[in-house]
């Protein structure tokens, strides 16, 4: 349980981001700063949480500009008193903007912009969220959204596998620079069904045979819920998991214990 944590979301308009934000209103959070660049469905991830009886506001985020990370947190720490939990699940796929996606092909500015949003972004809201972190009195936690994508190659994805396993390595510093005071852990998730599995797979030429394989290496066969992701997110970010910090966990349905496939 949350026990009246102050949380930050970040890409909470859907997908994990969203089913985090009402898990944590769920589990007792005090209050919780949806965040993303998309107003009408961060409007409506407020609503949600505000359903449940917890307290919510939207602010709009580009995770590629310093300014609005920085304002983000600014806000967040006005708005209701303090912050304790920030929770880094804003990142973006390649083909979120472009078709080209092999090695040879991905335009040099859509490589920067994954960059931008899923790695220098998340670095950016924990430099300045840290401070606030620090003096939590609830006990201050990072989690950031990792994928197994960081830890093993997949195809088309040359600048997403490379920004999450930076995030992986940055959760594991950033957990030493903060340390006693400030936990920082990352989970990585294998195929969970959201917006952004859906554009990746609508990006490939047999939208079928993607999907198939994107399943067929777990050991439970079918995509991950988003709400069982935001389950672990609230688990790392609680009291429970006081003693956790720079751990790596995968939520992947069994993906990363073998060499198999379903298919």
């Amino acid at each position: 349980m949350l026990d009246g944590k102050i949380c930050v979301v970040t890409g909470s308009a859907d997908g994990i981001g969203r089913a985090t934000a009402v898990e944590m209103a769920e589990q007792g959070a005090g209050g919780v700063m949806v965040c993303d660049i998309n107003d009408e469905k961060g409007a409506e991830t407020v609503e949600m949480i505000k359903a449940k009886g917890v307290d919510a506001e939207y602010q709009h985020c580009d995770m590629a500009k310093p300014e609005e990370i920085r304002a983000l947190i600014d806000a967040t720490v006005e708005r209701f008193g303090g912050l304790d939990v920030l929770h880094n699940n804003a990142g973006v796929h390649e083909s979120d903007f472009t078709t080209d996606l092999n090695v040879e092909t991905l335009p040099e500015e859509i490589f920067d912009r994954v960059y931008h949003i899923n790695l220098r972004g998340p670095w950016l809201a924990m430099k300045y969220a840290a401070p606030h972190l620090r003096k939590s009195e609830k006990g201050g936690a990072i989690v950031n959204a990792g994928s197994t994508g960081g830890v093993t190659g997949y195809p088309m994805m040359n600048a997403y596998g490379a920004s999450k396993g930076g995030l992986i390595q940055l959760t594991r510093c950033v957990a030493v620079d903060l340390a006693p005071d400030v936990r920082v852990n990352c989970y990585c998730p294998a195929s969970v069904y959201t917006n952004m599995v859906k554009k990746f797979t609508e990006a490939a030429e047999d939208r079928e045979a993607v999907e198939s394989f994107m399943v067929s290496s777990h050991l439970i066969p079918r995509f991950g819920e988003p709400v069982e992701v935001g389950k672990l997110v609230c688990f790392l970010a609680s009291e429970d998991a006081a003693w956790i910090t720079g751990g790596v966990f995968p939520i992947d349905g069994g993906c990363l214990a073998w060499r198999g496939s379903r298919t």
